[in-house]
């Protein structure tokens, strides 16, 4: 698909999106999903722009006790649970958005009332590929069909809890979507999930 545009089509009227960059991420290629819905996506770890911006996705590729303590010397930890406008966390930023996960042991910003565990021994770790989401409920699924296949890359799950928005099987049946207010979280990766991932993108810059 060109990076420049996209059959989806592109939003109407401005929106101010910030990337938290805090040095978890794969930035770029949510950028460039963004970029193709005809917004330009800021990369930013500044309060001020943070709180400004009309929508922001908290990302996270990596380790979460790592992850969690550059929120942590930044000051980000504090700030995010406060933030008012509509916040989506993909992957690891949607488990640091829970409250807790195994992997170091870290106690995460308990925005969604759940915990992430570890998946067993019995299955392939990390779960690395194309897998479906289902028992969608939530405006962010706009448009998608049941079993729908999203992107994921991720060896922690978020366990069930009253904020599920989507589930999905490997080994168990777990959380591959939260909601709480204006928090929303993620684990598979919309930005690497073709069309159907840039129609929920799409979906949450509507919100």
């Amino acid at each position: 698909m060109n990076e420049s545009s996209s059959p989806l089509g592109k939003l109407d009227g401005a929106k101010t999106v910030v990337i938290i960059n805090y040095g978890a991420g794969n930035i770029k290629s949510i950028q460039f999903a963004f970029k193709r819905l005809g917004v330009d996506a800021i990369l930013s770890n500044n309060p001020d722009e943070i709180v400004a911006a009309d929508k922001i996705i908290f990302p996270g590729v990596g380790e979460a006790s790592s992850a969690m303590k550059m929120l942590q010397e930044s000051g980000l930890d504090t700030l995010i649970p406060t933030l008012k406008q509509p916040v989506l966390g993909i992957c690891l930023g949607m488990q640091l958005l829970c409250k807790s996960t195994e992997e170091g042991n870290t106690k995460g910003l308990g925005v969604f009332q759940t915990d992430v565990k570890r998946f067993s021994n019995h299955v392939k770790v990390p779960q690395m590929g194309w897998n479906v989401i289902k028992d969608l409920k939530s405006d962010l699924f706009k448009g998608i069909k049941e079993n729908e296949y999203m992107y994921l890359v991720h060896s922690y799950y978020a366990e069930h809890c009253k904020e599920t928005i989507a589930t999905t099987d490997y080994e168990i049946n777990y959380a591959s979507a939260l909601q709480h207010n204006n928090f929303y979280g993620v684990q598979f990766h919309p930005e690497k999930s073709s069309l159907a991932g840039e129609q929920i993108l799409k979906n949450f810059l509507e919100l």
